[in-house]
């Protein structure tokens, strides 16, 4: 069957955004290409990331921080499509995700509420092709009228009962520009995380932190082959063997 592909598709692309200049355009313009309308919600840069974004195709809005699921709530929000296609400022569509989309909106996209996509991380020049990190499953395509749940950190969207299905759509995560940026960026997130967990009234025991370190090893670099990536891949893993080790060890400091 020939497909009628359709260009601007009845999809609003959305990204919230703080001090993004250098990789937003990026960003933006994969979205423009395919989106009936990009917005990005930025919460006060002080770089160029408004007008960044604005020159590849969004329309900017301003939004005081109200959180990780809130913030991308309100984007979400400014979408005036029935479908929403959300990536983070450090994510982009790869190539053919354009002509996927238009393939999967001329036929598929009905039978589910989401779908999702497949997301491969870059690290400070390493593709991580391996160790659960080349093929990761994100929600990213979805109805307009889903939201996240609350949280602090590693939101989850709240689908209930909704369709979830997978599309054959990959997109890009170049997750650094730096070793020590990305390091303070998990350690944040490992604050956040156990802040979370100890209003869930959750705990950890004395050998959880090395516990649960030792499981992302054996998992991620060790079952699922990351050690195939290389040495740029190598410091990726150390880095998040490190954060889920502080994850843990906060959340104990809470007791």
């Amino acid at each position: 069957m020939k497909i009628e592909r359709q260009r601007p598709l009845p999809l609003a692309g959305v990204v919230i955004a703080k001090n993004e200049a250098g990789r937003i355009g990026r960003c933006v313009a994969s979205l423009a290409a395919v989106c009936s309308e990009v917005w990005v919600l930025d919460s006060g840069s002080v770089d160029a990331t408004a007008a960044e974004a604005q020159a590849a195709g969004a329309q900017v809005r301003q939004q005081d921080w109200l959180g990780f699921a809130a913030q991308k709530n309100a984007a979400i929000a400014l979408s005036t499509q029935p479908w929403v296609i959300l990536l983070d400022a450090d994510e982009w569509l790869a190539d053919g995700a354009a002509e996927r989309l238009c393939e999967l909106f001329a036929g598929e996209v009905e039978q589910a509420d989401v779908w999702q996509l497949l997301r491969r991380t870059h690290y400070l020049g390493a593709v991580l092709r391996f160790g659960g990190w080349g093929n990761e499953k994100v929600k990213r395509l979805f109805r307009a009228d889903l939201r996240f749940k609350p949280g602090h950190v590693h939101e989850k969207m709240d689908v209930g009962s909704r369709r979830v299905r997978t599309s054959g759509v990959r997109m890009e995560h170049d997750t650094a520009r730096s070793a020590a940026e990305y390091r303070a960026k998990l350690d944040r997130y490992a604050q956040l995380f156990a802040k979370q967990a100890h209003a869930e009234g959750r705990g950890a025991s004395a050998v959880a932190p090395a516990l649960h370190a030792f499981a992302y090893l054996v998992k991620n670099v060790l079952l699922r082959g990351g050690f195939l990536d290389g040495p740029g891949a190598w410091r990726y893993h150390a880095e998040h063997v490190r954060y889920v080790w502080a994850k843990y060890q906060r959340l104990r400091a809470f007791k």
